[in-house]
Parts: C-alpha cells; sequence; structure tokens
C-alpha cells in the first residue's frame, strides 16, 4: 500500500460549522457613544440659540432690512452655536475627528435609503397627528406665515436654503449624531432613540405659538424618533439628512404652491 504525506495544510476545526455566524454574520459594530454632558450641552445651546435669534429678529424688524439678511441672521444666530459645541465636543470628548464622532460618513447608499426612512418618518407623522386629534390635543402650524411672502423670490430662496440645507444638516448632527451618542452612554438603545425624539420635537416649540405648541411637538418627537431609529440601525445620519431635507422641502412646496391651505378648506 502506498504511504500518502502527512497534511501541510492547517488543522481542520469545526468551529465555523457549529457556530456559523462566525463565517457568514459578523457581529455589528457597537453604536457609538459620547458622554452625556455632549448631550446636554448640545440641546441647551440649540434650544438657546433658536430662541434668542427670534427674539433678536423681531428687534431688528424695525430696521426694515433685506429679507435674505433676516433669513441669514437666523440661519447664523439659530445654527452656528450648535456647530460649535458639536466641534467642541468631539474634540473635549470623541476623537476629534468631527464626521467620525457623530456618524456622518456619506455614503452613495445614502440616497437610497433617504427616501425609505422619509417614508417611515411619514408614517410615524400621520399615525401621532391622528393621535393628537383624536385626544383634541392643540395643535399649531410651524409654518404658519409663509404662504403670504411668497412674492419676494429672495425670501423664498433663502428660505429654501434655510430648510432644506442648512436645518437638516446641522439638526441631525446635533440630535441624531451628538445628543442620541450621549443619551447612549446611560441608556439602552429604544429610551435613547425615543429620548433624543421627544427632545427634537420639544426643540421647536415657539412661545409664539401658545398651547398649539403641544400637538406640534408630539407629531415631531414622532417624526424625530423615526430619524434617531433608522441613524441607530443604520450607524450613520447620512440616511437621515436625505429624509430630513425631504420632508422639510415637500411641506415647504405644499405650503408655497398653496396646495397645503386647499386640503385644509
Amino acid at each position: 500500500m502506498t504511504d500518502f504525506p502527512p497534511p501541510t495544510g492547517p488543522p481542520v476545526t469545526t468551529s465555523t460549522w457549529a457556530n456559523p455566524t462566525l463565517a457568514f454574520a459578523p457581529e455589528r459594530e457597537p453604536h457609538a457613544v459620547l458622554p452625556m454632558n455632549a448631550a446636554i450641552g448640545a440641546v441647551a445651546v440649540l434650544v438657546l440659540s433658536l430662541l434668542t435669534s427670534k427674539y433678536v429678529l423681531d428687534a431688528l424688524l424695525q430696521f426694515e432690512w433685506p429679507v435674505v439678511a433676516y433669513v441669514a441672521l437666523l440661519g447664523v444666530m439659530g445654527y452656528g452655536p450648535s456647530l460649535a459645541w458639536c466641534k467642541y465636543a468631539s474634540r473635549r470628548w470623541g476623537t476629534d475627528k468631527f464626521f467620525d464622532d457623530v456618524g456622518l460618513q456619506p455614503k452613495w447608499s445614502d440616497l437610497g435609503w433617504g427616501p425609505v426612512v422619509w417614508l417611515v418618518a411619514i408614517g410615524t407623522q400621520v399615525a401621532m397627528g391622528a393621535l393628537v386629534l383624536a385626544f383634541g390635543v392643540p395643535l399649531s402650524n410651524n409654518t404658519d406665515g409663509i404662504g403670504e411672502l411668497t412674492a419676494d423670490r429672495t425670501y423664498v430662496v433663502s428660505l429654501v436654503i434655510t430648510a432644506v440645507i442648512a436645518a437638516p444638516f446641522v439638526e441631525e448632527i446635533v440630535f441624531r449624531g451628538v445628543v442620541m451618542r450621549g443619551l447612549r452612554s446611560r441608556l439602552s438603545a429604544a429610551p435613547a432613540v425615543v429620548l433624543q425624539g421627544v427632545l427634537f420635537g420639544v426643540a421647536h416649540i415657539d412661545p409664539v405659538r401658545g398651547a398649539g405648541n403641544i400637538g406640534l411637538a408630539i407629531i415631531l418627537s414622532g417624526v424625530g424618533i423615526a430619524f434617531g431609529g433608522a441613524a441607530y440601525l443604520l450607524r450613520r445620519i447620512g440616511p437621515t439628512i436625505v429624509a430630513h431635507a425631504i420632508f422639510n422641502g415637500l411641506v415647504l412646496l405644499l405650503v408655497l404652491t398653496g396646495i397645503a391651505n386647499r386640503l385644509q378648506n
């Protein structure tokens, strides 16, 4: 009988067959976290800067500057401090790689995931809106007055830039990038996603709307929870920025074209 030489390759083990997840379903990377201080500061800075910018603009309206100046001032005063805080949080508590620390790693697939996340957010908005109406919760619209200024083309362009580009970019960095990651340092995934969504809704409160803020905050909290869930599952905020931009853009389209008023009537 012919003798065969001993095998020279690595020994065969049964671990892969016994546990197929090692070969076919590698463990997902954990969701990144930041200290709770980063989350608290991000919410405080955004709310204070937005409220301050509104009161400052009210005081400056007497000068009758071009509308674009007021919109630009609102964008800088309302969102500039938040970007500065998030950058500080990245340097102070993160890796000092800003985009990595807030989960902003753009991919072409974001353009595909964005509409999917938007559809989920719309479904959540409809569900929360139905509850608000069913229980008779006071509800106001955060686009009141916009349709009256459509004749000013400069205003419309600056408003679109602010609502479709600046707001989605900054608010997703703040809430899904910093706030949710700060909450994750103390809370499990589900409570963190829900709480950041509620904070997102509360951040849109405007004292001028009075009791109508209650219903608006509830509905926008649902939208924030949908965005937060997507950001957690996908481990990045690119898709939610796209979804947020679609959300704001379609709302503006309905308002500026008068379709929203016709639907209400």
